[in-house]
């Protein structure tokens, strides 16, 4: 593959783009050129209340985030991987492949019920995931000591420690003068807002999967708890050109805990584009 072929990379609700870069350090030593623009919830000014579902994070790809010319290759974790997917399936002429990271793509049953709890009013109420955004911790003093605190955590058992710290760098800006210390860089806010306006939509995933014709890599942790083995079986049998594999010793959080292993994975993907 040229070196001056250009990957995108749509990073994960609450996931910053540096977080990901040994990641795209691996992407880069194998010879592309990796673009990773920061999504709607990172953009200054941005009200999170304004976003009702996800359709424009996949209208930000189409219309900010890819050159007009070309085919592009695109790479998505997680709401990344859902923002890139829904933009192939309305312009597919735009992408040359798409490579998906554990996508939030849930099985049509549970899309349903989801459903039934917005429209109860319930939707910030049954979220697992909300409670925990909007408590999580905004102020940090010494990046040294949240790292001894994370490599604690069970969540982060395989991450190598490089990774860790780049995930600690990426979620913690620093102050401006003359304050000190960092503040959390991606608002427990918006990360709130995307879990609830996720998944809702997805049933127009599901219809138009079976078109798909771009070329298409899914990535899965073997231990995830998002895009589980039976979804998998459910995506290859609507759609068999998907190539689907799964990561040992890998959770959602698989291009960060993994990245030389998903760097990869990709350029193999990718190189087979072109022979």
């Amino acid at each position: 593959m040229p070196s001056q072929t250009t990957l995108t990379f749509l990073h994960a609700n609450g996931y910053p783009p540096t977080c990901y870069q040994p990641l795209l350090t691996h992407l880069q030593q194998a010879g592309y050129s990796v673009h990773a623009p920061a999504q709607r919830p990172l953009w200054q000014g941005e009200d999170p209340q304004t976003l009702q579902d996800w359709q424009p994070l996949s209208r930000d790809l189409l219309e900010k985030h890819l050159p007009a010319a070309g085919e592009h290759i695109v790479i998505g974790h997680s709401v990344g991987a859902i923002a890139a997917l829904r933009a192939a399936l309305w312009q597919p002429q735009r992408f040359r492949a798409l490579v998906l990271l554990d996508p939030v793509l849930f099985p049509p049953g549970f899309i349903l019920f989801w459903n039934f709890m917005r429209l109860l009013g319930l939707g910030y109420r049954v979220h697992p995931l909300i409670p925990g955004a909007l408590q999580r911790r905004r102020h940090f003093d010494d990046l040294e000591r949240i790292f001894r605190a994370y490599r604690r955590k069970k969540v982060f058992q395989y991450f190598e420690d490089a990774s860790l710290r780049a995930y600690i760098q990426g979620i913690a800006c620093p102050n401006p003068p003359p304050q000190t210390g960092y503040t959390l860089c991606y608002s427990p806010e918006w990360e709130a807002r995307i879990y609830f306006t996720g998944v809702w939509r997805d049933l127009e995933l599901w219809w138009n999967l079976p078109r798909l014709r771009v070329p298409t890599l899914l990535l899965r942790g073997a231990e995830t708890d998002t895009f589980l083995a039976p979804t998998a079986t459910l995506v290859h049998w609507r759609n068999p050109h998907i190539r689907i594999q799964t990561l040992p010793q890998t959770t959602h959080l698989l291009p960060l805990e993994q990245p030389a292993q998903v760097a990869q994975a990709i350029a193999r993907f990718a190189g087979d584009l072109i022979q």
